[in-house]
């Protein structure tokens, strides 16, 4: 847990850096809760935000594989990150509302001509690049098929081409990186988007504080819908 006195801070969320963050600022714009700085161009890592309840609101603005680890030990008070991330690490988390924004698919994709052969057979071991080994395991073990997972933190479209490994598995938004690589998805395992979790502890002792961000959240994502 963290250091501090979870009663006397402020009511702290956590950002993911990235293109999450760019579908977060409206969000949170609407919800009333923007930051009082540019976290796009400050290097500030933790940010004050608008006045609420009694210590008012700050952002920590950190890497999405972090989000949960923040929330989880109590560092945040709440987070927003990628369904792909909690259902890769699991975090001891509540997550009460999906914000709807992030929207992509968790996606196997190889080259085209590979993957027009047809999808591993049972009892078959590939190769397999991701930075999502424990997803891509299960996925494949209950296939039935042994998967050698190469962990990558990018360019995963790269290790089909240098034959590094036979196939991906990585977000896929609009695939032009996958075309333009000759790659192809072979399968959609799921789809993702990004969800607002809480720290079970801060959600029982700052309930107070924290349930009017999340219905304010839920309208806003009423709101966003509505209009678009």
């Amino acid at each position: 847990m963290s250091t501090e006195t979870t009663g006397d801070r402020p009511l702290t969320i956590a950002l993911a850096k990235g293109r999450i963050l760019e579908q977060t600022l409206p969000l949170l714009a609407h919800a009333g809760l923007t930051p009082l700085e540019d976290v796009q161009k400050t290097r500030k890592l933790m940010v004050d935000g608008p006045a609420h309840g009694a210590n008012g609101v700050r952002f920590l603005i950190i890497r999405a594989a972090d989000v949960c680890t923040y929330v989880e030990q109590g560092a945040a008070d709440l987070g927003i990150v990628g369904r792909d991330v909690l259902l890769e690490s699991a975090p001891q988390v509540y997550e009460p509302l999906d914000l709807r924004i992030g929207r992509c698919r968790l996606c196997v994709c190889g080259p085209a001509e590979l993957v027009a052969q047809g999808t591993p057979k049972r009892g078959s071991r590939i190769r397999v690049a991701t930075k999502y080994d424990k997803l891509t395991a299960d996925h494949y073990r209950t296939h039935g098929v042994q998967a050698d997972i190469i962990h990558l933190y990018g360019s995963m479209e790269l290790a089909p081409l240098v034959g590094m490994a036979e196939r991906i598995v990585d977000l896929v938004e609009t695939g032009s990186t996958l075309k333009a690589n000759g790659l192809v998805v072979e399968e959609t395992l799921l789809e993702i988007s990004s969800r607002l979790i809480a720290n079970p502890a801060s959600f029982a002792v700052r309930g107070s504080e924290i349930k009017p961000i999340i219905e304010r959240l839920r309208q806003a994502v009423v709101s966003m819908e509505s209009a678009a």
